[in-house]
């Protein structure tokens, strides 16, 4: 008989009924591989399990910056109102540091070119001007209002925007 690798091999029977179709060498490269597969899924379990919410929440803010920069990438920087060429920033209008609550909040982060956001600093006289414009008034006052809210999520919840920013991702590139 022929394996499917070519070689010619007895075929393996019990009972007078064969039970394999492939060659030893084939047989055994098929388990290996089999081994390896279950060995990367309970790696991965392994490796979730051993996430702290600091992971998750980079996870996040890599998921979200990427979000933002499909979502913007046909707009200008909102600070210079320069065209967002090659490598752009997500920049935050109120900081991630003093207002944590607003780090993931759509109307807060912004394309932003590398120069305003790390060298300027954001370039907040000019981002003032632009954000309402962009956001519109009512939404730019929305998010002056929440920035005095204490918000603190859950592995969980971070979990959650992880899928919802991932799915949000696809849909922009499915329609691009």
């Amino acid at each position: 008989m022929k394996c499917k690798c070519g070689k010619e091999f007895e075929p393996i029977k019990r009972n007078g009924i064969i039970v394999s179709r492939l060659c030893i060498s084939c047989i055994i490269e098929k388990s290996r591989a089999n081994k390896k597969k279950e060995w990367n899924k309970e790696k991965k379990k392994i490796k979730e399990s051993l996430k702290t919410k600091s992971d998750y929440l980079n996870e996040l803010q890599k998921v979200f910056n990427t979000f933002v920069r499909i979502r913007d990438k046909d707009k200008p920087c909102i600070s210079c109102g320069r065209r967002l060429l090659g490598k752009y920033d997500a920049g935050h209008y109120f900081s991630v540091g003093a207002y944590p609550n607003l780090r993931f909040n759509e109307l807060n982060v912004h394309g932003q070119c590398v120069h305003c956001n790390r060298d300027l600093h954001g370039n907040i006289s000019e981002y003032s001007i632009n954000l309402p414009k962009r956001i519109e008034i009512a939404n730019f006052e929305k998010l002056k209002q929440e920035r005095n809210n204490a918000s603190h999520l859950t592995i969980e919840e971070v979990k959650e925007l992880i899928v919802v920013y991932k799915k949000k991702i696809k849909e922009l590139n499915e329609n691009n």
